[in-house]
């Protein structure tokens, strides 16, 4: 039986929430008024943390001040944050500590976004890190001493591994199209990884994140995980980016790590170091 579909008014704020969500997602990457998607917002799974944060219950008195504060505080900062992306990243230091990101993201020009990370995308998922995302542009006016910090975005892209959850696959192409050639700058606060028991509070120094750049990087189960709880192919994202490929150019960075990741890796057509030799 083929999936119901129906016309999406991505003006309407009559829809419902997660309906919305799509819309306003839609909107960034493609700036249209409107398209055809599947009914229903369940595309994906949850995914829940892994993690129970150290303390107690929280209190009656805590709730109801709680829920006063929802009632006559702002949350308008939290407002813009409705571009919702799930990749991984390994730490810069050590590569084979690698973590599912959950990235809640705000949109606030062309040339730069920003994200709250989370272990999860449910109610209970935990605050681990952030990242800045910036365009070619603005990485090239960047101190020397900076770019260090910042990963280079086409081998997440054209891997397939960075998706936007129940988007529609043409707005989520459209989504990624956008970011080539782009830059993160990402830091770790809590080692709160997803299917894997981790610390109850966020300890220690924040981690320098780093992005995968080459096929077989990514530990065996990380990202088969996450297509099987989330629904996603992830192969069939990367065949169908393959148009994607002559927009890349070379990117510093893509070889920070090589030569660190245990197993066979294999290159990503179009993902090369902007220093590799010619």
């Amino acid at each position: 039986m083929r999936p119901e579909t129906y016309t999406l008014d991505l003006t309407d704020r009559t829809l419902p929430k997660c309906e919305r969500s799509i819309a306003q997602q839609t909107r960034i990457a493609l700036g249209i008024t409107s398209l055809v998607v599947l009914s229903g917002c369940t595309g994906y799974g949850p995914t829940s943390s892994s993690v129970d944060p150290a303390g107690s219950p929280e209190s009656a008195k805590s709730e109801i001040l709680e829920a006063g504060a929802a009632m006559l505080q702002t949350n308008s900062p939290l407002e813009p944050m409705n571009v919702y992306l799930v990749g991984f990243h390994p730490m810069k230091d050590d590569p084979s500590h690698q973590m599912e990101a959950h990235h809640f993201c705000t949109q606030v020009n062309e040339d730069f976004a920003q994200c709250a990370l989370f272990d999860g995308n449910t109610r209970d998922a935990n605050l681990n890190g952030i990242e800045y995302i910036i365009s070619k542009k603005l990485f090239e006016n960047l101190p020397e001493s900076e770019k260090q910090y910042w990963h280079p975005h086409n081998g997440e892209i054209l891997s397939g591994q960075l998706v936007a959850p129940n988007l529609p696959l043409k707005a989520d192409h459209e989504l990624m199209k956008s970011k080539m050639n782009s830059y993160g700058k990402t830091w770790h606060t809590w080692d709160a990884t997803q299917g894997k028991p981790g610390e109850s509070l966020p300890l220690g120094e924040p981690k320098l994140a780093w992005s995968f750049n080459r096929i077989g990087e990514a530990k065996r189960g990380l990202v088969e995980d996450r297509d099987e709880r989330m629904n996603i192919n992830t192969d069939a994202r990367r065949k169908a980016r393959a148009d994607l490929i002559p927009l890349a150019e070379p990117q510093r960075g893509v070889d920070a790590l090589k030569g660190q990741f245990k197993g066979i890796t294999h290159p990503i057509p179009g993902v090369v170091d902007r220093n590799a030799p010619k």
